[in-house]
């Protein structure tokens, strides 16, 4: 009875856990207008919550009160409305300041019934963000909330009045202050601007990029013959600078040096060869501030080039988000255009001691990275923000992650046991969205869960809702780019080894975070990292596992046909065994039916699949990544640094050689998986629009094979295998890039 009971009590628990993390449907209050129209501007705001706020704009004052010229005005404005205090910048030094700054104050969180706008006169030690004694009250204007008028585009905006400034009992004093005040939502232009009181936003050299050749013996003549790849960054203004250096790996002198500027060199967009140029050597200098010979008989001869024919990859490969080559004359139009609503969160995890979480998202599709502001001391944030991007492929993943911001209220100097040397923006979860798997204009309106994976296991933070839509005006467009190749050409004519695509993959992602380094505001090195998915490559024992009951998974179709021949074969239902018996009967003696009939096969199978399609996007799925069931050492082991943070130099060595190795392994295993995923996403309905190709495909296979015999098939087909190599192409056939393109499971790894 107890062993029932407990059966029982885990069955309840494993149900929970499953409704937990489950994807649920919401029902958000928005408009859902088209999505797109002719000139391919979407309507704005619409897969969003309207939400109001009083819009306060300070333009300028004038004919301010002056003491004297020992103390000269310095005015700055504060909107105070109830607890929440705007400022402006302060202007020092004269009595006809202009600001032209915007505030926004969320109107569900607005509890009085009058907005005031106070100007002071910064004192000589006084900040304008501190209310001090020190700042003079110079007069104000005061705003009944109730009358403010509503505007809401296309309305034109609200021209901005002169107020005269009164004191607190309401007498007039001198100075005039020009501001507007009104009612908006979101979609209003000045929003983007505005300073938000629900929200706050913290302030806050690409290191030289160094690739070696392999050493020769001395020689006045040396040869090496290899490729170095970098990756750069528009615009071209850096140099290239060469350092021919003699020594071993732990000393060495340099030469001589070269240096060549980016713009010089040339532009290719195909594999034609570059022209080989020899370039001027320069002996080094040997103190600071010694002038370079130039006489110096030495060249170096090398072939460069900026290819333009390659993608780049900052991310991962499963998850890639953009396949364009590099060069803007090879990209092809856009097909749609994806929308991104991001709502709200709820029952979001207390990130500090406090029992503060200080929540903003981030999304990246493609090289277009957005931020949302940053919701203040809140467990349930409302955004409502809405984004836009252009699509080029169907076949990429949109990523979406919340954080907490680390740089408020001190920061968080020391985030799951790592130093840092400031504040650390921490994860809360990441939601991943295959645009292949959405249906065409339909609005996909979902509650995600937040799942944080850390040394202590997997935890639900709370669950973020969005809204998204994938439109395509023309729906051949898209359809054709699933015989396309999934990257440029030149990565079939000139193909790059794994470690040339690691290498070139670690460059971009450091050119990426000091890019978002000098954003304002800046974007942190663990925000970049966790969005590209840097340590998907290193090994973990938990994602070995997962890839390999993926594998296990697929090979349970060869374990069932096994353990049915078994059956057949054992007569233990005489029936069955009869009737497979006449059914080979009829493949040996009827061998023209055997394509026909397996083609009507997976069109009936196709078909009838229709019925029990996803009807919602892929999420993160627990069991599949054995989030669940992954022990503490097997996670600290997960989150360990590279190299190991452990003691010994002989193990640390041993261990991450075998962490390097095993990475490699798992990649493989990811690899298989996904390809055999790929296949059973045939018929799937994933994809919607591949399945319904190969059903039209297996429609027309029935009709062809019932027609044309047999021998005649095998004939073509291997004939066009054995083709000679002049008549094939450099590129992959169609159905090997259509198979590429499916979905997999991969989308719903943690």
């Amino acid at each position: 009875m107890a062993n029932q009971n407990q059966n029982q009590n885990q069955n309840q628990n494993q149900k929970k856990n499953k409704e937990d993390f489950s994807l649920k449907a919401t029902t958000p209050n928005i408009s859902a207008g088209r999505a797109i129209s002719g000139d391919w501007l979407p309507t704005a705001f619409d897969l969003v919550e309207k939400m109001q706020f009083l819009f306060v704009r300070v333009v300028k004052a004038k004919d301010l009160p002056e003491k004297s010229e020992s103390q000269p005005c310095n005015p700055f404005v504060e909107v105070n409305v109830g607890s929440f205090t705007g400022t402006t910048r302060c202007m020092e030094k004269t009595t006809t300041p202009e600001w032209n700054q915007v505030f926004a104050f969320a109107k569900e969180r607005i509890q009085v019934l009058v907005l005031e706008i106070v100007v002071k006169n910064k004192g000589e030690n006084g900040d304008p963000n501190d209310n001090g004694d020190l700042d003079e009250f110079v007069g104000r204007a005061a705003f009944t909330i109730g009358d403010v008028p509503m505007r809401v585009p296309p309305d034109s905006p609200l021209a901005p009045q002169w107020y005269k400034l009164e004191n607190q009992n309401g007498v007039k004093l001198q100075g005039e202050l020009m501001v507007s005040v009104w009612m908006g939502t979101q979609a209003d232009e000045a929003f983007s601007e505005a300073w938000h009181s629900d929200a706050s936003e913290a302030s806050g050299v690409l290191g030289n990029l160094a690739l070696r050749s392999r050493s020769i013996k001395c020689s006045t003549s040396p040869s090496w013959n290899e490729d170095l790849m970098f990756v750069v960054a528009e615009p071209f203004d850096d140099c290239l600078f060469v350092s021919i250096e003699q020594g071993n790996n732990f000393k060495h002198e340099s030469l001589a040096i070269c240096a060549v500027p980016l713009k010089n060199v040339e532009q290719r967009i195909d594999a034609t060869p570059p022209a080989s140029v020899w370039y001027n050597l320069h002996k080094p200098k040997e103190k600071e501030g010694e002038e370079q010979e130039v006489n110096f008989s030495s060249k170096l001869n090398m072939r460069i080039s900026l290819d333009g024919g390659y993608h780049v990859l900052d991310e991962a490969t499963h998850y890639t988000s953009d396949v364009r080559p590099s060069s803007k004359y090879l990209c092809n139009p856009s097909i749609g255009v994806l929308e991104l609503g991001i709502l709200n969160a709820v029952g979001l995890s207390p990130m500090s001691k406090e029992n503060r979480t200080n929540a903003f998202c981030v999304a990246k599709y493609g090289p277009k990275w957005v931020r949302t502001r940053t919701i203040v001391d809140s467990l349930s944030p409302k955004w409502n923000e809405q984004y836009t991007w252009e699509v080029f492929d169907p076949c990429t993943v949109i990523t979406i992650v919340v954080f907490d911001n680390g740089n408020l209220h001190g920061g968080n100097k020391n985030a799951g046991g790592k130093k840092c040397e400031g504040p650390v923006d921490r994860r809360i979860g990441k939601v991943r969205i295959r645009l292949s798997t959405l249906e065409s204009d339909r609005i996909y309106t979902h509650s995600y869960p937040l799942i944080n994976l850390h040394t202590q296991g997997a935890k639900k933070m709370g669950e973020i809702q969005l809204a998204v839509r994938f439109s395509c005006p023309s729906l051949l467009n898209v359809l054709q780019t699933y015989a396309q190749p999934l990257l440029p050409r030149m990565h079939y004519l000139s193909p790059l080894s794994i470690f040339q695509l690691d290498n070139l993959r670690n460059q971009a992602a450091a050119i990426t975070t000091l890019r978002f380094k000098r954003a304002e505001p800046p974007l942190s090195k663990e925000v970049v990292e966790y969005m590209l998915d840097m340590g998907v490559n290193v090994w973990s024992m938990r994602r070995a596992r997962a890839q390999f009951f993926r594998i296990a998974s697929l090979l349970n179709v060869l374990v069932s046909v096994a353990k049915q021949f078994r059956e057949i074969h054992a007569w233990k239902n005489s029936i069955t065994t009869v009737v497979s018996y006449f059914m080979f009967l009829i493949v040996i003696f009827c061998p023209q039916i055997v394509l026909p009939s397996t083609f009507s096969f997976l069109l009936l199978a196709g078909i009838w699949g229709y019925r029990t399609r996803p009807r919602c996007p892929s999420h993160m799925d627990m069991r599949l990544s054995q989030a669940d069931t992954a022990s503490v050492e097997e996670l600290e082991e997960e989150f360990d640094s590279f190299p190991s943070k452990f003691s010994g130099e002989n193990l640390k060595r041993r261990y991450d050689r075998l962490r390097g190795v095993a990475g490699r392994v798992l990649e493989v295993m990811a690899d298989l998986a996904t390809q055999g995923e790929r296949v059973q996403s045939l018929l799937s309905w994933r994809d919607p629009r591949a399945t319904a190709l190969f059903v039209i495909f297996c429609s027309v296979a029935v009709i062809v094979t019932y027609l044309v015999p047999f021998r005649i098939l095998v004939f073509i087909w291997v004939t066009y295998m054995l083709r000679p190599p002049r008549f094939r192409f450099d590129i992959p056939a169609v159905p090997q890039n259509f198979l590429r393109r499916m979905p997999a499971k991969s989308d719903g790894l943690l």
